[in-house]
């Protein structure tokens, strides 16, 4: 099932969603978007972030990600302000996930910005997470216990290891293969990370800020059920013809 929806998330009544996966605006002026005052951008999140968690399941996850709020040239992170809504809210904070790529803008006044942030919430201790669709290579695959009832066996997993929370992963700029006309979409990889271990085969995946498609395009390739809402019109064709394609 792939249902898009081209609308204002605000204005939809979706239900028994088990993950999001969104990117909301940043409020700083990009294409997309206008630029606003600090307090109105975090009346703006925490709006869409309580809408969001209605559409979860009881064991549901939620997984944001943000870069910076930029007010008066001070670079202001927005998972923290995510945090203290979903601190009120009395969610679970899972995973604070650092995603590092070596292109971007470059600063005058400030280290330029190579990072961004997945933040990972849920309501309940029951939430999936599949530890072994992601795991990664052993750095010494073949290293064995030494001593001990296991001594002569494999003391890593033999599947891999549990990956750091830190992502080195190209972010989409020109020439990137999966480029399209938004300006700031991210990487498939990222998405393909966390679609498998926050879901299960048939899972219901929504984006409610859904761009160029991305997380629509990932989860047709995983087998999940995708949900997403667009209001851009613009955006919303580019997702369309994207997932198709897929």
């Amino acid at each position: 099932m792939i249902d898009i929806i081209h609308g204002d998330a605000l204005k939809q009544d979706i239900k028994n969603v088990d993950l999001i996966i969104t990117s909301p605006p940043y409020g700083i002026g990009k294409e997309y978007e206008k630029k606003v005052g600090l307090a109105e951008y975090h009346a703006f999140l925490e709006t869409h972030i309580k809408h969001m968690c209605k559409s979860l399941n009881e064991n549901g996850v939620l997984a944001i990600q943000t870069g910076f709020y930029i007010s008066d040239g001070s670079p202001i992170p927005i998972d923290y302000l995510v945090f203290g809504i979903m601190s009120k809210m009395l969610w679970f904070h899972r995973n604070r996930i650092v995603w590092t790529f070596n292109h971007g803008a470059h600063c005058r006044n400030r280290l330029s910005g190579r990072h961004e942030v997945v933040s990972i919430y849920s309501k309940s201790d029951k939430h999936q997470f599949n530890l072994d669709e992601i795991r990664i290579p052993q750095k010494y695959p073949n290293k064995k216990h030494y001593k001990g009832k296991k001594k002569g066996q494999l003391s890593g997993n033999p599947l891999g290891k549990n990956p750091a929370d830190v992502w080195d992963i190209v972010n989409v700029k020109n020439n990137h293969p999966e480029k399209t006309a938004h300006p700031c979409q991210f990487p498939e990889e990222l998405c393909s990370r966390l679609v498998r271990a926050y879901s299960s085969e048939n899972d219901i995946v929504m984006d409610p800020f859904m761009g160029s498609g991305t997380v629509g395009a990932v989860c047709k390739k995983f087998n999940r059920k995708f949900i997403g809402i667009e209001k851009d019109g613009k955006y919303f064709e580019i997702a369309k013809d994207r997932i198709s394609k897929t």
